[in-house]
């Protein structure tokens, strides 16, 4: 069943919508791609969001047929009407398991997709894919409100249609699927679940909260590879609060249904706190996987988030996270001196520290909070002014004594009891046993 607005619709303005795509990034030139073409749809979360009031994070895009020509053409278009200081030329991924396209360019980002019908083969499984009708693109979307089709060009400019409920819970603020299997076809519904619902702040309506209960009691995501279950995981630690999109994961039962080890292992106010100390250079995913992971041994994360196909740098990143941060609050609450704070420090990511600083306050050890939290906002970032070439050009022989000269004086710079100064330095250095 389908509700449709027209443009002018007392409740709904499509013409609005139409203004508002023009204000977004890449916006102006796909309705000037769209205008004569009576089969281009802005669909799903985008169309969501801009009735919601929001900014979409990007376009998608339903064609009748050829999306990776629209996509091309749509490039083409950007190449054309980019400035002449544009570094970066538009970029466009084809995918042709799905019969999708993606171009991004100058902060826009419209996915083109042909509208499609999906069936799946078995619970877990990848679609199987064919040509569909609009009424057939929006029922196979996961949730009602993500299930709206904005036209874009031509004599239907303008005209909303969504599949049944869509309006209604949009205003009400809740979640619903679209059949009674859909967690079972597709058991990453059941991330997207709990993480749109952290995001927009909506709620499962009664029957989609009890299938979802019933999917994880049926252990449905051991259908999925944990290839895609990590694709979702991933997108839900990149939410604007990803926090609120990990509670709402555990609160789901989703967290403990991917792996019985994954649970949020540090007090929420702890994770704020880490969050806060996390300078620039640290990776919040790597951070919120090991408050995820604090519980365990590197080893088990570590074959965890392989499963789930993270990076292995990540990886990597994370079991030190998991191994360092509860150790450190102690040797960094010991050390007296910057040079004995960097002492305990070296060798451990920025993502262990500032969950070393978070549990330290944790532990009432407010002397390691503040240390840590002087050392990533300030002494880490201490450097000299001299380097081995310097100590070769005055003399001394090549091999490890020079390295052990730069450490002797770079532990006395962030004690203070050497200068800034090159000169400074180079006579300390030279005056430093071997």
């Amino acid at each position: 069943m389908q509700a449709t607005r027209g443009a002018g619709s007392a409740r709904i303005d499509g013409e609005v919508l139409i203004e508002r795509v023009l204000e977004l990034p890449g916006g102006p030139l796909l309705l000037e791609l769209a205008s004569a073409r009576e089969d281009v749809d802005l669909v799903g979360g985008a169309v969501r969001d801009l009735l919601l009031g929001r900014t979409p994070l990007e376009l998608d895009v339903v064609v009748g047929e050829e999306p990776d020509l629209f996509a091309r053409e749509l490039a083409a278009s950007a190449r054309l009407g980019g400035r002449a200081d544009d570094a970066a030329a538009p970029r466009l991924a084809q995918h042709d398991r799905f019969g999708t396209a993606l171009v991004e360019w100058d902060g826009a980002r419209v996915d083109v997709a042909a509208r499609r019908a999906e069936s799946y083969a078995s619970p877990g499984a990848l679609p199987e894919v064919r040509s569909g009708t609009v009424e057939e693109d929006l029922e196979r979307r996961d949730f009602t409100v993500n299930a709206i089709a904005l036209a874009l060009g031509a004599r239907r400019r303008g005209q909303l249609r969504a599949v049944e409920h869509a309006f209604a819970d949009l205003d009400a603020g809740c979640l619903r699927v679209l059949h009674e299997r859909s967690f079972l076809d597709d058991p990453t519904r059941l991330l997207r679940l709990w993480r749109y619902a952290a995001r927009l702040r909506f709620q499962p309506e009664a029957r989609t909260a009890a299938l979802a209960r019933e999917a994880v009691r049926l252990r449905a995501l051991a259908t999925v590879s944990g290839s895609r279950i990590g694709t979702e995981l991933r997108l839900a630690l990149r939410e604007p609060d990803p926090l609120a999109s990990l509670l709402a994961l555990q609160q789901g039962g989703v967290l403990a249904a991917i792996h019985p080890s994954l649970r949020l292992a540090v007090p929420e106010r702890s994770v704020h706190a880490a969050l806060r100390l996390l300078p620039p250079d640290g990776d919040r995913v790597v951070l919120l996987l090991a408050c995820v992971l604090l519980s365990t041994g590197d080893g088990e994360a570590r074959e965890l988030l392989g499963k789930l196909d993270f990076t292995a740098a990540t990886r990597e990143r994370v079991c030190d996270t998991v191994r360092l941060a509860p150790e450190l609050p102690v040797r960094l609450q010991a050390a007296a001196r910057p040079s004995e704070l960097a002492a305990a420090a070296r060798g451990a990511p920025p993502e262990a520290l500032s969950l070393a600083g978070a549990l330290g306050e944790e532990r009432g050890l407010d002397s390691a909070a503040e240390a840590a939290r002087r050392w990533l906002g300030e002494l880490r970032n201490v450097r000299l002014k001299i380097t081995g070439d310097d100590l070769l050009d005055a003399g001394l022989a090549a091999g490890p004594d020079i390295g052990r000269r730069l450490q002797t004086v770079l532990e006395m710079r962030l004690d203070g009891t050497v200068g800034d100064s090159a000169d400074a330095q180079l006579e300390a250095a030279l005056r430093a046993s071997s």
